[in-house]
């Protein structure tokens, strides 16, 4: 697959060199000189310019890329690369901070394919995003970091609280949440758990029945 990755901050970097470790094209679009120059020395196609330029995409081969992620840290100009990237018939993949009002995150989530929160998601989720799946699927990432998805049950110390605020055993990260019978994705700042839930968590291999037994009660 061809990948357009406007931003190659640390979100970006990291996803852009990801994607290119399994194989798939990647071009860079980097309107920073410094950060241009780092990533063509670490071997990228780069395209310097706004990445909101509609000029700007279509040099970094938009007509026949397949997905375009909007990385930086500016929603505006990631938001507009996605608008120019969809109109091109690609997947879109805004990027915004986790202090986004509700009335926004509608607006923009109507106009793209996905919408992440890199602070707690990361650069695997964006590359999970960019691909086209889903959070739904669980399987072991290394020898040293598990994922699984934990059901909370009615009387779950867990009801009530907000999927981001809960206090968790370890090192370990909730990276999705879902309704009964919906697709699991990155839960807004203001999501809150209930019955019936399912939590997706990432945790080293031997924190996971310690994390099980805190979500069940």
């Amino acid at each position: 697959m061809k990948l357009v990755i406007v931003g190659f901050g640390r979100v970006g970097r990291r996803t852009a060199r990801t994607l290119r470790s399994e194989g798939h094209e990647v071009v860079i679009v980097e309107r920073d000189a410094a950060r241009a120059d780092r990533a063509r020395e670490d071997g990228f196609s780069v395209v310097t310019g706004d990445g909101g330029d509609e000029a700007v995409l279509a040099e970094a081969g938009l007509d026949d890329a397949d997905a375009v992620a909007g990385l930086t840290g500016d929603v505006n100009t990631n938001y507009s690369a996605c608008l120019v990237a969809a109109s091109h018939g690609c997947r879109t993949v805004l990027r915004v901070g986790e202090d986004l009002s509700d009335e926004l995150y509608e607006k923009y989530a109507g106009d793209v394919d996905e919408i992440i929160y890199p602070e707690r998601l990361g650069a695997v989720g964006a590359k999970t995003a960019l691909m086209g799946g889903d959070f739904n699927v669980i399987a072991d990432l290394t020898e040293h970091l598990s994922l699984a998805s934990v059901a909370i049950p009615e009387g779950s110390p867990a009801v009530g609280r907000r999927v981001v605020g809960l206090d968790l055993p370890g090192d370990v990260r909730v990276y999705a949440h879902g309704r009964a019978d919906e697709d699991m994705r990155i839960p807004l700042p203001k999501t809150t758990v209930r019955p019936g839930d399912r939590l997706a968590v990432m945790a080293a291999p031997d924190q996971l029945d310690a994390v099980r037994e805190a979500l069940r009660g």
